[in-house]
């Protein structure tokens, strides 16, 4: 039996709180094997962004291929593509190579909170060309759904199950667009699948500890699919022993394809709820009111309590 296994296509993150770090993390968190291809080398921390060090296309397509002539992936996510070279270069070898990248979840890493483009005007143009049409989620903030679609930010619940149906029809089957950017008590983020559209709700946790959310996310999606493809093809031993570290939500996975599709997005919000709430009591920063803090990616881990007992959250 080897453990489910996914892919993170992403930037780096030195203080762990974002990038291909937090993807791991997660992954590791949700019992993924995770492998990496890294698309830039960055400064940061939880004050900010110092400097950025794009890789080549050549060199993210070398990483790609050699994951994929060795490990075989049920799931990837793609996060931070840093231009349009790289944008191309991955969308030619899932072309080339389909099948072989599982469940594939984009993050359109475009926007920042800030509301400073990430991506340059190519680079978005490929995305939406080259991208879309070949990945099965894409997991959008407000400003980026805007981006891909060129309208103005949806101011309400209504408008953002419109924009979803809408970035839909650029190719994804699942578009989870999410309203975090809105600032009511409850969060709803907006699910179009193949059956539908549902609206998932959470209690908004009050925290500066935000820093990686959307990477976080992201992440705990395409862990959620590797984790249900494992169980759909495994024995049954094998589903005996995945089944014992499975979260409650995943009950609802059903037998279509939109069944499977909201229980690994809906699990994925779990953990991400999960993680938030223990990361507003997180204080790792020098300086924690400069900047904003990262979630707890070790919530479903087990940890050692001050005098050796070990609690889990």
């Amino acid at each position: 039996m080897r453990p489910p296994t996914a892919l993170t296509i992403a930037g780096s993150d030195p203080s762990g709180g974002a990038g291909f770090q937090a993807d791991l993390k997660t992954f590791t968190a949700l019992g993924v094997y995770g492998t990496t291809a890294i698309t830039a080398v960055i400064a940061q921390n939880t004050r900010g962004v110092q400097s950025v060090t794009p890789m080549t296309a050549e060199d993210v397509q070398s990483q790609l291929t050699s994951v994929l002539d060795d490990i075989p992936l049920d799931a990837t996510k793609l996060g931070m593509l840093t231009s349009a070279e790289v944008v191309a270069a991955v969308a030619e070898t899932m072309a080339a190579r389909a099948g072989q990248f599982g469940t594939v979840v984009l993050d359109p890493v475009m926007v920042a909170t800030s509301g400073d483009e990430l991506l340059p005007r190519q680079a978005a143009q490929n995305l939406r060309e080259l991208l879309l049409p070949l990945v099965h989620v894409i997991t959008p903030n407000l400003p980026e759904a805007a981006k891909l679609l060129d309208a103005e930010v949806a101011p309400d619940v209504e408008t953002m199950q419109e924009q979803a149906v809408r970035l839909q029809q650029l190719g994804p089957a699942v578009v989870v667009l999410k309203g975090g950017h809105h600032d009511d008590d409850e969060v709803v983020d907006v699910v179009a699948h193949p059956g539908g559209v549902d609206l998932l709700r959470a209690e908004r946790v009050r925290t500066r500890a935000t820093h990686g959310t959307g990477c976080t996310l992201s992440a705990a999606i395409a862990a959620q699919y590797a984790r249900i493809a494992m169980v759909r093809s495994a024995g049954p031993d094998a589903l005996g022993v995945l089944a014992a570290t499975m979260d409650a939500s995943h009950e609802r996975v059903g037998e279509s394809e939109a069944g499977d599709d909201l229980a690994a997005v809906g699990a994925g919000r779990d953990f991400l709820q999960r993680a938030l709430i223990g990361g507003a009591a997180y204080d790792l920063s020098f300086a924690p009111e400069q900047g904003h803090g990262p979630v707890d990616h070790l919530v479903t881990v087990a940890r050692r309590e001050p005098g050796g007992h070990t609690a889990s959250a």
